[in-house]
């Protein structure tokens, strides 16, 4: 298992449209990806399950993965949190 945090950093935080994208990329992944926020901890390949945690710009999460890619997953979702995300948003996207 391995585990990181990670702080929102796109205006808008985990709405509609970025948590669809974040399920899209953690599906890409055979690992078994969970997401911590407070007190919760959800699947991160379901969308209303990351859209009901209600995380917003400048709050920290967990995201940790177990599987055969688990490190990969977790680096790479850390990434696209933290710099894809506020470049999407920026560019219109």
């Amino acid at each position: 298992m391995v585990e990181k945090k990670v702080v929102i950093k796109n205006k808008t935080g985990l709405h509609a449209r970025p948590a669809g994208r974040l399920v899209k990329k953690a599906k890409a992944y055979l690992s078994d990806i969970k997401l911590i926020y407070g007190d919760k901890e959800i699947n991160a390949k379901s969308v209303m399950n990351v859209m009901t945690l209600g995380a917003a710009k400048g709050k920290e999460l967990i995201i940790k993965a177990s599987g055969d890619d688990e490190k990969k997953a977790v680096n790479e979702l850390v990434n696209f949190i933290e710099i894809e995300l506020p470049a999407m948003e920026e560019n219109g996207e």
